[in-house]
């Protein structure tokens, strides 16, 4: 399947392309693959903040927004032409989510005029947030969370733990969902902070990955005080918060999802002719399945595209990101098996691609959990898309 453009729309296709000629960083000219090597010992790469910047510049970190808010009011058809290009590039817009994709469009959403004076600094990445949702004990289960927050005049105390928690060793600002209301049910006695990290009682312990890498990390709060002006909507309305943020991180997933599968099909067929095992039938059933699975989920999303423009409800996108990282997870994990004993070597003198195979089978784990796990997803697809009930 494949769309068709308005003539507006290939002006800014042509537009686009022209400028990611001639400013894309040279650190993702031939594709960024995220698996940190190009950040050295930064959290947050420099070059990256300074490619976020040039994007909200010039009109390009988020399309539909206004240029204030670093777009150019485009359509809808023009957002998905957006997102396509720079997945087909592999270019990222950042690697600092939390701000532009949860953040800003929330605080625009639910924020006060104060609030919403956070937006633009969010989007251009100039603050460093971190969202502060999962806890231990809760796991993917937001509205278990226990973290505290106790009104006292015009100041909440905060107690408790998150984990999980991306950037916050460097953020500025998180966005924490804490519990203000402990006899109500857990759905409803919900609220959104923004506390300032710097604020006394704040602990962070940085969390490392299997591959190394640190992004995460556990963030303790010890009697923390936050200002009631720092309330983000109403008292105890913080669930429906929660439903509108990860919505705007979960309706361009799919895009990069799908676009990553592809080109790592792609990968996997370079793969098998030079590992001399392009002729086996099990090795070629295996890759033309996961081309099949692709090319079904670029079509299945595109339906929920439409869906979406036309402002109905697209409930083909919670089953898109499930679909999109648990087939990434799968597509590396063939890798390594074409790859056979060197499947799960790093070391650049025998591991193919430096490693990039087992890396992003590691990072594919992850995916699976960012933007909601696969078992709240499977969840949500029952109840909500297939009507089933509750156990």
């Amino acid at each position: 399947m494949k769309l068709e453009w308005t003539e507006p729309d290939q002006q800014f296709l042509s537009e686009l392309r022209a400028f990611l000629d001639e400013h894309t960083p040279v650190e993702a000219a031939n594709g960024f693959d995220f698996q940190g090597e190009a950040n050295g010992d930064a959290i947050i790469a420099p070059w990256l903040q300074a490619w976020q910047a040039k994007l909200f510049d010039n009109g390009w970190m988020i399309p539909g927004f206004p240029p204030e808010l670093g777009g150019r009011n485009c359509t809808p058809s023009q957002t998905m032409i957006y997102l396509e290009e720079l997945s087909r590039r592999r270019v990222p817009r950042a690697t600092h989510f939390p701000g532009y994709a949860i953040v800003g469009p929330s605080l625009l959403e639910y924020g006060n005029d104060d609030q919403k004076t956070l937006v633009s600094a969010a989007i251009r990445g100039d603050t460093i947030w971190c969202i502060g949702m999962s806890e231990p004990d809760a796991g993917s289960d937001l509205a278990g969370l226990t973290t505290r927050a106790d009104l006292d005049g015009d100041t909440f105390i905060v107690n408790g733990q998150k984990v999980w928690t991306s950037y916050a060793m460097v953020a500025s600002k998180c966005f924490c969902y804490v519990r203000t209301d402990q006899q109500a049910p857990k759905h409803k006695g919900i609220s959104l902070l923004i506390i300032d990290m710097d604020s006394p009682g704040i602990e962070v312990r940085p969390l490392t990955h299997i591959n190394g890498q640190a992004e995460f990390a556990e963030v303790f709060f010890t009697d923390v005080h936050v200002p009631v002006c720092n309330l983000v909507g109403e008292l105890n309305g913080g669930w429906a918060i929660t439903q509108g943020s990860l919505a705007h991180e979960r309706a361009g997933l799919w895009v990069d999802g799908v676009a990553r599968l592809e080109q790592t099909v792609t990968s996997l067929v370079e793969l098998a002719k030079a590992n001399g095992c392009h002729d086996d039938v099990g090795v070629r059933r295996k890759i033309a399945a996961m081309h099949e699975l692709a090319s079904s989920l670029r079509s299945l999303g595109y339906k929920g595209f439409a869906s979406y423009a036309q402002g109905s409800s697209a409930p083909e996108h919670s089953y898109m990101k499930l679909a999109s990282s648990e087939a990434g997870k799968a597509a590396f994990e063939l890798g390594m098996e074409i790859l056979g004993p060197y499947g799960a070597v790093t070391d650049a003198l025998r591991g193919a691609e430096n490693g990039r195979w087992v890396n992003s089978f590691y990072i594919s784990f992850a995916n699976t959990i960012a933007g909601g796990s696969s078992e709240i997803q499977r969840n949500i697809i029952a109840q909500r898309v297939l009507g089933l009930p509750r156990n």
